[in-house]
């Protein structure tokens, strides 16, 4: 997929202002009633203010760090991002390395959800 497509533009910018803690900047790319994965409870939060809240929680209990690695278009017009997922514990020691997928969708040139895959 082409590095200038807007949806691959618009997804670097929020894996950028995700890396960089920056969640002005994340939330920008995404719908105000965005649905989003909770990976690490399970389930789902609903909009800026469920994203900003579980990100909150998160980077309090760990360092994700998340680039991606490739951009594919599904069928269906979904954007498909494997990235290289790196999880430390806060003393920075290493819990998790490994290759997810992360599926979006968009509405209005915004992100309007996004699943996780193996």
């Amino acid at each position: 997929m082409s590095e200038s497509n807007p949806k691959v533009q618009l997804l670097k910018i929020a894996y950028r202002a995700f890396n960089n803690r920056n969640l002005a900047e994340a939330l920008q790319t995404m719908k105000p009633d965005v649905i989003w994965p909770n990976g690490m409870e399970g389930g789902v939060v609903l909009g800026h203010e469920g994203v900003r809240n579980y990100w909150t929680r998160q980077w309090g209990m760990i360092d994700p760090h998340v680039d991606p690695i490739a951009f594919t278009k599904s069928d269906d017009g979904k954007i498909i991002v494997t990235v290289h997922q790196v999880v430390k514990d806060l003393d920075g020691k290493v819990i998790l390395d490994q290759q997810v997928t992360h599926t979006y969708s968009f509405a209005n040139g915004l992100i309007s959800s996004m699943e996780i895959g193996n």
